[in-house]
């Protein structure tokens, strides 16, 4: 029997999916290759932005056009959303609503030994780690709490474990991910005195204390749950924690995000990043921003560009506010016009580029650890000849002129130039 998945989304999407096609394959199923026909599929659907819904539809088509006769499973955040809608769609056979009902779904396929983790990535040479479910805020422009609201934290031992197999089987990074990855273990805490508390904080320390060469790195979080903890096990274990945090800002103005619902003002974020900063030696932080609010002024904008400047990220990814249907953002008045959504995207990311490039030049003449993803590349770059690429422990992507480097392996390497946006080094 063949198999064919598919993941839109994120990379918690990206965890699920590889949990189900491991559990199928462990009772015989193949992954289809090419043009093979497969006898089940596989959707991991998104619907973040209503641009996800449709691509999560037209996948959905592909997949029973591609594959005739096939069954499809759907599952992910939009068959959560929209489930009779998906149920319609050509081939579907099974709508999984509910992410905790996966070990169902495996059992139902005839899956008795009901894996508790994954022991590889496909051919990625970096392994996602899912450590947590769920989100209990209610950001005005997010849809997600509203399709994944259970908050639910893997045992520690289950994520140990996993990190072990991924080591064992020669991944060397892994980076832990969740819905809301900062609140890892707070329904335990709950009613739990302080003492006994299990935070992100303690799984990073116990994770950074396995033996093996490899480096663990945190997805995207909160600026209230980069805890003085937190940064103390980064600055504790320098070789084992990537020395990069996606620190999640969206406005750099207290009014807009007031009007976005989010828990700290202007100030307090850009106070915690300085503390990384201080703590750590040359952190990488990127971040997220929604340009054109609703509401969004000239003037708040402006501070949005001044509160990065201030910050100084090495990367931002930049979103147009686009109205997602069932938040509250959705139905605000002021809804800024599209027009200068475009411009205030072009005058970020030329502040973007700006802000790179001052951070990829102060790590000029300094030691990187790069893991290698790609190998013995003839890429010519003005002139010269790459021996391949990968991804520092800060995030940022280097072209290799070492010609020893090894695919899936560490190289230790000196910052010499900058390209673009990638540091050339030797």
């Amino acid at each position: 029997m063949k198999l064919r998945t598919l993941t839109l989304g994120c990379k918690v999407n990206q965890y699920e999916t590889e949990y189900v096609r491991e559990g199928l394959l462990g009772i015989g199923y193949e992954d289809a290759v090419g043009s093979e026909h497969a006898e089940l599929c596989v959707v991991n659907t998104c619907t973040v932005t209503a641009e996800g819904d449709a691509k999560s539809r037209q996948a959905i088509r592909r997949m029973a056009r591609r594959n005739p006769g096939a069954k499809i499973v759907v599952m992910g955040c939009y068959a959560t959303r929209a489930p009779a809608e998906v149920a319609e769609l050509p081939g579907v056979s099974q709508v999984v609503t509910d992410k905790r009902e996966l070990p169902d779904l495996l059992g139902r396929f005839g899956v008795t030994d009901i894996p508790t983790g994954i022991s590889g990535f496909g051919r990625r040479h970096r392994a996602y780690v899912k450590v947590q479910d769920g989100c209990m805020l209610r950001c005005s422009f997010c849809i997600i709490p509203y399709v994944r609201p259970n908050l639910a934290s893997r045992p520690v031992e289950h994520i140990l474990d996993e990190v072990r197999r991924l080591v064992g089987r020669g991944y060397r990074e892994v980076v832990l991910t969740g819905i809301h990855l900062g609140h890892y273990g707070v329904e335990w805490n709950r009613h739990a005195p302080k003492e006994r508390w299990n935070r992100l904080s303690h799984l990073v320390r116990q994770i950074a204390e396995l033996p093996g060469k490899f480096r663990v790195r945190l997805s995207s979080i909160e600026a209230t749950e980069v805890t003085r903890e937190l940064i103390d096990v980064m600055a504790d274990y320098p070789d084992k924690v990537a020395p990069h945090l996606h620190i999640s800002m969206q406005s750099g103005s207290d009014a807009v995000l007031r009007r976005m619902r989010r828990r700290w003002g202007r100030q307090r974020f850009i106070d915690r990043c300085r503390l990384v900063q201080k703590r750590l030696d040359r952190p990488a932080i990127t971040t997220d921003i929604i340009v054109g609010f609703p509401g969004e002024t000239d003037a708040e904008f402006a501070e949005t560009i001044d509160a990065a400047r201030a910050v100084g990220f090495s990367k931002i990814h930049i979103f147009p506010f686009s109205p997602r249907r069932g938040t509250p953002a959705a139905e605000m008045a002021n809804q800024v016009p599209k027009h200068v959504k475009q411009d205030r995207t072009r005058e970020l990311a030329a502040v973007e580029a700006e802000l790179r490039d001052q951070y990829y030049r102060s790590l000029l003449g300094r030691r990187l650890r790069v893991l290698v993803e790609t190998q013995g590349l003839a890429m010519r770059r003005e002139g010269r000849e790459s021996g391949g690429s990968g991804t520092s422990c800060r995030y940022a992507t280097v072209e290799l002129q070492a010609t020893n480097a090894v695919e899936g392996q560490f190289i230790d390497v000196v910052a010499s130039a900058i390209c673009g946006e990638r540091i050339i080094a030797n």
